[in-house]
C-alpha cells in the first residue's frame, strides 16, 4: 500500500521528467508525440499474458491481429487480414494475410506466425489466463487443459505463407471480431526462444530492444514507474497511413496529479478526471471535458472460499445493501448508470432481465437469516481496491452503506494496481473492488468468465448448472435461443452473488483540441494509427 504523500512526490516527478523531455504539448504537436495519461504502470506487454485494460492499452500499439476494432461500432475491420470468408455451416474460416505484412525486425508475418502463437498461447505451462478467448478452435480447450497434447490437433492451419485455415468446434459468428483481440495476436515466438522459452512468464522478450512486434509502432524507452515510449514502426504493412511519430504513456495512478498534467500542457489526453472536477469541466471548459461510453461493469468480487462469504446468504445481504442510485448520482457525479445486473444493457442486442435490487430490508433479513441478525458476530472484513478515486471512494461509500443497514465493519485498503490485481489472481483477498471491460460486444465476454476454472474466476464460486449454461450458449447457432440460455446463466449468477454489480461503465478523461482521429471506443481501445495531431 502506498500513503498518498507518496502518490503525490511520484506524480511530481513523472512532471519534472516530463518537461525535461517535452517542454509542452505544444511542442509535442510539432513533433507529432501524443502524450497521453495511462493510469498504472505497465505489468508486461507480453499480449498473450496481459490481464489490465492499461497494459492492453500500450499492446494495441505494439501488436496488430488478423482484424481490428472499428472505435464507434466495435465492428472488425481488415488488418493483417486483408479479407476473410466462412463456409455455410461457420465451422470453417480463411483468412488471406497481406503480403505487405512484416515483423518490425523487417522479417516476414506469415500464417504459420499465427499458429505457432496460438499453440503457445495454449500451452498449460504458459497458463494464460486469456486462453479461453481461443476456444471457438477446434481443440483448444482440450489442449489447453491437456486433455490433449499435440498441437498439430488445433483447428488452425497455415496453407501457405498468406493464407491460415481455422477450424471451429461450433459455428462463431463473432470470430471476426474475437480475433482482434489481443490473446489472438500474434507473438515472434523465435525471439521468445533467446530469452528463456516461448511458454515462459516475464521474461525479458518485452523490454526495449529485444520486443519484435508487428503493430504500427515499435517499443523504444519504458522507464518503469515514469514513461514508456514506442515509435513509428517503419516496417509496418500501413507504416504510410501512421501520422504519429511516437506516443508517451505516462503511468500516472492519481487523477488529481493527471488533471494538472493537463492543465499544465504535459498531456494530450487523460486516463481518467477527478470526479471532483466533472462539474467544474461541464461549466468552464465543456470543449476539453468527454464522456464516452465504455462496455463495462464495476463490480465487487467476494472470495466464497472464505467465510462468512462462503454463505450465499451474506453475499446476497452485502450486494443488497448496496443503494446504486446513490453512487451514481452522488459519487459518481451522474456520468455512469447503476448496475442492477452484470452484463451491460444493450450488449450485442443482449439485455439482462434478472435485476439486482437495492433493498436494506431484505438484506438486512438475510443477514439474519445467515446468522448475523443487527451485524451481530460478523467479522470484520477488509475490501481491497485499486489506489485510483472512483475505486477507494465507491468503496467507501459502500463500506458506509453496509454499516448503517446492515450493522457490520469492513477496512478499506488502497493498493497500486499491480499488487490489487495479482491479489485478485491469486484470490489473496476478501472481498475487492473490480472492472471488467468487454472484450468484444458479446455477453460471452462478460459471463464466460464465471465458468469452473476460468482464469477470471478469482471467487472460487463453482456451478455445474452454470458451467452447463453457458457451455450450450457457446455452442448455439440460434441467436434468440443462445441468448436465451445467456438470460438463464446471468439470473443464476447474480443469485448466488459470488459478485455484486455496482455500475455501468463510461470513460471520463480530457482531451486536447489538437488531438485528431480520436475516436469515443465503446470498447476502450484505440487505433493509435487513425490519430494525429494539429498544432494550434
Amino acid at each position: 500500500m502506498r500513503p498518498f504523500l507518496a502518490l503525490v512526490a511520484l506524480a511530481a516527478g513523472f512532471l519534472a521528467g516530463c518537461a525535461k523531455h517535452v517542454s509542452s504539448v505544444t511542442d509535442a504537436d510539432r513533433t507529432q508525440t501524443l502524450l497521453l495519461g495511462n493510469a498504472a504502470e505497465p505489468q508486461d506487454l507480453d499480449p498473450q499474458i496481459v490481464a489490465a485494460f492499461t497494459d492492453q492499452n500500450i499492446c494495441v500499439a505494439l501488436f496488430e491481429g488478423l482484424t481490428a476494432f472499428d472505435e464507434r461500432t466495435s465492428a472488425a475491420r481488415p488488418a493483417v487480414a486483408e479479407r476473410w470468408e466462412s463456409t455455410a455451416d461457420g465451422l470453417t474460416w480463411t483468412f488471406h494475410l497481406r503480403p505487405t505484412a512484416r515483423w518490425s525486425d523487417d522479417t516476414p508475418l506469415t500464417a504459420d506466425d499465427f499458429v505457432q502463437a496460438w499453440h503457445r498461447m495454449l500451452a498449460p505451462a504458459l497458463a494464460s489466463e486469456n486462453a479461453y478467448l481461443l476456444y471457438p478452435l477446434k481443440n483448444a480447450e482440450a489442449l489447453n487443459t491437456g486433455h490433449l497434447t499435440d498441437p498439430a490437433a488445433l483447428g488452425a492451419t497455415a496453407l501457405d505463407a498468406h493464407t491460415l485455415r481455422l477450424t471451429l468446434e461450433h459455428p462463431a459468428p463473432h470470430l471476426p471480431i474475437l480475433a482482434a483481440q489481443p490473446a489472438w495476436f500474434p507473438v515472434p515466438v523465435r525471439t521468445l526462444a533467446k530469452f528463456g522459452g516461448a511458454e515462459r512468464r516475464g521474461t525479458a522478450w518485452t523490454q526495449p530492444g529485444h520486443l519484435v512486434g508487428n503493430g504500427p509502432f515499435v517499443l523504444t524507452a519504458w522507464q518503469p514507474n515514469a514513461r514508456l515510449t514506442v515509435e513509428k514502426n517503419p516496417h509496418y504493412w500501413d507504416a504510410a497511413h501512421v501520422q504519429l511519430a511516437r506516443i508517451v504513456f505516462f503511468p500516472i495512478e492519481n487523477p488529481a496529479a493527471e488533471e494538472r498534467a493537463f492543465r499544465a500542457g504535459q498531456l494530450h489526453v487523460t486516463a481518467e478526471l477527478p470526479l471532483s472536477k466533472v462539474d467544474a469541466y461541464r461549466e468552464r471548459d465543456p470543449a476539453a471535458l468527454r464522456i464516452d461510453p465504455l462496455l463495462e461493469t464495476f463490480f465487487l468480487r467476494f472470495n466464497t472460499a472464505r467465510p462468512p462469504l462462503d454463505r450465499a446468504k451474506v453475499r446476497q445481504a452485502l450486494a443488497h445493501a448496496i443503494d446504486r442510485d446513490a453512487i451514481a448520482r452522488s459519487v459518481l457525479r451522474g456520468t455512469r448508470a447503476p448496475a442492477t445486473h452484470y452484463t451491460p444493457p444493450d450488449c450485442a442486442g443482449y439485455t439482462t432481465r434478472a435485476e439486482l435490487t437495492s433493498d436494506a430490508n431484505l438484506a438486512r433479513r438475510l443477514l439474519s437469516d445467515a446468522g448475523f441478525p443487527g451485524g451481530r458476530g460478523f467479522p470484520i472484513l477488509e475490501v481491497q481496491a485499486r489506489n485510483d478515486e472512483i475505486h477507494t471512494k465507491v468503496a467507501e461509500a459502500i463500506q458506509a452503506m453496509w454499516q448503517r443497514e446492515l450493522g457490520i465493519t469492513v477496512k478499506i485498503a488502497p493498493m497500486e494496481q499491480k499488487t490489487w490485481l495479482q491479489n485478485m489472481m491469486s484470490q489473496n483477498y476478501t472481498i475487492s473492488t473490480a472492472r471488467w471491460v468487454a472484450d468484444f460486444p458479446d455477453p460471452s465476454t462478460f459471463l464466460d468468465a464465471y465458468v469452473t476454472g476460468n482464469g477470471y474466476n478469482m471467487t472460487g464460486w463453482s456451478d455445474a448448472t452454470y458451467d452447463r449454461l453457458i457451455a450450450e450458449a457457446g455452442r448455439d447457432a440460434d441467436p434468440a435461443h443462445r441468448y436465451e440460455l445467456y438470460q438463464t446463466a446471468e439470473a443464476r449468477l447474480l443469485d448466488a452473488a459470488p459478485i455484486a454489480p455496482v455500475f455501468f461503465g463510461a470513460r471520463t478523461y480530457l482531451i486536447n483540441p489538437a488531438v485528431r482521429g480520436w475516436e469515443p471506443a465503446t470498447l476502450g481501445l484505440h487505433r493509435y494509427k487513425n490519430v494525429s495531431l494539429a498544432p494550434q
